[in-house]
């Protein structure tokens, strides 16, 4: 029997439901700030998706865009501008930065209160003593979709496949946020020797390592959760434009999995409104 689809569609559309009414009652809207350095195709698909979800949601959204050119300097310095800016609620910095930039420096620089992503030091200890009010979106997503299942996850083998700091690392931590119920997890990683000696163990199975087709269908348990963060854009002979895929083999995977994210339609349909639900949460700080 095929594995039942976790359809992020559902958890999104309540989130963005529940942000529409919170920028409703606010006398002033939230402001978020995107800043896009160079030319890279997937990071302007999704400034242009971020305008879209603000647009809906009734948040000002604005889009700082700057060439390939840029240095740190420079890009410094308009992370501070938009720190001291007042109106700006939330600011996110696309990934990759141009060549000889520290994309992670930046990302440190930006002003924990408007961190809409949740990556800096200060945001991502507040995840080791439970507070996930404003966690790194695409691994919030990935644990919501999982715990969406209604399965008891009290001790079960869960293996995360990726050490990323904005998916696989923060996701491990919030999988062990109950002293008591939480499950078991286990982190693989580029280093690791025999990935699929975990894989098949794990009755929880998340991956997020960023390569499409990297776990098929015989390195699954039968019956397994499987929530596939990855989102890849492959070129399939007579296909004009990239088909986008996942990390782990659906077709392989559907019929040995229990339960199985789709690739588009996962976790990346929920990541926005997740990040929406963040921009509203820094909004709500800002007021108290």
């Amino acid at each position: 029997m095929p594995a039942k689809l976790i359809e992020g569609e559902p958890i999104a559309e309540k989130i963005k439901a529940d942000v529409i009414a919170a920028v409703r009652s606010m006398p002033t809207p939230p402001h978020l700030a995107s800043i896009l350095a160079g030319e890279n195709p997937g990071a302007k698909f999704y400034a242009d998706s971020q305008r879209k979800a603000c647009e809906e949601a009734g948040i000002k959204f604005d889009l700082h865009e700057l060439p390939e050119s840029s240095t740190e300097p420079e890009l410094a310095a308009l992370v501070d501008k938009l720190n001291a800016d007042g109106s700006v609620t939330g600011i996110l910095l696309f990934m990759p930065v141009p060549k000889g930039v520290n994309g992670r420096a930046l990302q440190q620089r930006i002003s924990p209160g408007k961190d809409v992503e949740g990556m800096t030091p200060a945001n991502l200890g507040r995840l080791f003593y439970g507070d996930f009010s404003i966690a790194p979106c695409t691994a919030k997503s990935a644990v919501m979709l999982l715990k969406s299942t209604g399965v008891d996850l009290k001790g079960k083998e869960t293996v995360v496949v990726g050490h990323s700091e904005i998916v696989g690392k923060p996701t491990l931590v919030m999988l062990l946020d109950s002293l008591m119920e939480s499950p078991t997890p286990t982190c693989c990683h580029i280093a690791t020797k025999d990935l699929a000696f975990h894989t098949k163990r794990a009755d929880v199975l998340i991956v997020a390592a960023g390569k499409a087709g990297l776990i098929r269908g015989e390195m699954i348990k039968p019956g397994a959760i499987v929530i596939d963060v990855g989102i890849n854009r492959v070129k399939v002979e007579g296909e004009k434009r990239p088909r986008i895929v996942g990390d782990v083999d659906f077709e392989s995977a559907k019929n040995v999995a229990g339960m199985i994210t789709p690739v588009p339609g996962g976790v990346g349909t929920v990541t926005t409104s997740v990040l929406l639900a963040n921009v509203v949460e820094l909004a709500k700080r800002k007021t108290k």
